[in-house]
């Protein structure tokens, strides 16, 4: 690569009389940004010269390249790379993993004796280092992003749509619709029928085979779509049904849209499946002791009533959040961690080409408070399994960019 190109994938950052200017390279509009840096400053290590950087190189050498590897290049797993990691992250991060608060035993011992100007020859040594690049230990490729939550669970439903309706609809008479249901219940429904408290062949081979993420994929899927009535018919008389459902109420909801997780929304159900369900109920085909208890008191035309009252019902959304996508998570990861997680702050690291695992291992020490950070505890609370997997494989797969911090003389 000649020198023009090598530029070209630089961000200069250059300080001057204790103002950091951020300006990047190859005709790309100049940013700025002000950082104080003051005396034992983390940010020391910027100043380090080319003999500071040799020394680095020596202790990193005896006290790092084991698991770091010899350029700051891990091929460990759980071991993030250093090459090209930002100067004053690393100091910080020495700093406290000397102090122990870490609770790191390999890494409290392996910097406990450096002293302080030896932890800012460290960071100087890896900072100037090449980043790696978003290839895998062995030359393997990194892992692909998962599919969200929610487009997984529309890939996973493609087998229900055909009796349950593309979008949880139902348009064949004696088959439930699916939108409007809580995701905790669709599984609980799933689960027994996977147990055999619910008697469905079909329904118990398909939830046998499909894996406890798929199902609550697809519940997650089906609880986001708009909700709508079953377009099938009803042969019960509405207005009986409205009397005879004041005892259900209290557990369904007024009008059949439930405010428990525990139990379905009847809302918009369709008529065959809903009398059906009834009958299972009292001749106990179908486990549940208090359904069990208050459909035996009623005859069949009291349920067709019925049913034809809750299909006529317009079914509500359940009370579940969308979950952000991978872009999006990352959109707000960026505004500290810099444009596909390649900072420009000395002292946010650049997560671009980190190793998958390591990210993951982070963020789950966040998510647990094993790691402090009030912003980072915040961002990651409401982070799922799948955010946590897909964040990571994300920024693995970015390009990683060098940072050339330069120091001028202030006026």
């Amino acid at each position: 690569m000649n020198l023009g190109a090598q530029f070209a994938l630089l961000v200069a950052c250059i300080i001057v009389g204790g103002t950091l200017n951020v300006g990047y390279s190859a005709g790309t509009p100049a940013k700025s940004a002000t950082i104080t840096v003051g005396a034992g400053d983390d940010l020391r290590a910027i100043y380090a010269t080319p003999q500071d950087i040799a020394e680095g190189k020596r202790l990193a050498d005896s006290a790092c390249a084991r698991c770091h590897g010899a350029n700051g290049i891990s091929t460990a797993k759980g071991v993030p790379h250093l090459a090209g990691q930002r100067p004053g992250y690393l100091y910080r991060d020495l700093r406290a993993y000397q102090s122990g608060v870490r609770g790191d035993k390999a890494m409290d011992g392996a910097v406990r004796f450096l002293s302080d100007d030896a932890l800012v020859k460290v960071a100087a040594f890896y900072a100037s280092l090449d980043p790696a690049q978003p290839i895998a230990a062995g030359g393997a490729k990194a892992a692909p992003a998962k599919p969200d939550p929610l487009q997984a669970g529309k890939n996973a439903a493609a087998s229900c749509g055909g009796c349950h309706g593309e979008t949880g609809v139902s348009k064949t008479p004696g088959m439930p619709s699916l939108v409007g249901l809580d995701p905790k219940y669709f599984v609980a429904a799933m689960d027994a029928y996977k147990g055999g408290q619910r008697k469905h062949d079909l329904m118990k081979s398909m939830a046998v085979a499909a894996r406890g993420a798929d199902l609550s994929n697809i519940a997650l899927y089906y609880a986001l779509q708009k909700p709508a009535r079953a377009q099938t018919p009803a042969a019960g008389n509405e207005a009986a049904g409205k009397t005879a459902a004041a005892g259900c109420a209290g557990c369904h909801g007024d009008e059949g849209v439930s405010g428990s997780p525990a139990t379905p929304s009847l809302a918009g159900q369709d008529a065959q499946y809903f009398a059906a369900a009834m009958r299972a109920y009292k001749d106990g085909s179908r486990k549940d002791d208090t359904m069990k208890g208050l459909a035996a008191g009623l005859d069949e035309r009291t349920v067709n009533d019925l049913a034809a009252y809750y299909a006529a019902r317009q079914p509500q959304p359940p009370k579940v959040r969308k979950p952000m996508t991978t872009a999006e998570w990352a959109e707000r990861c960026d505004r500290c961690h810099g444009i596909n997680g390649n900072s420009t702050d000395p002292r946010s690291p650049m997560l671009a080409a980190q190793r998958a695992d390591y990210l993951e291992k982070v963020l789950h020490a966040y998510r647990k408070g094993e790691r402090k950070s009030p912003e980072m505890a915040a961002m990651s609370d409401a982070l799922t399994e799948a955010d946590v997997d897909n964040l990571a494989s994300h920024y693995s797969r970015q390009k990683a960019r060098a940072v050339v911090y330069v120091m001028v003389p202030g006026k």
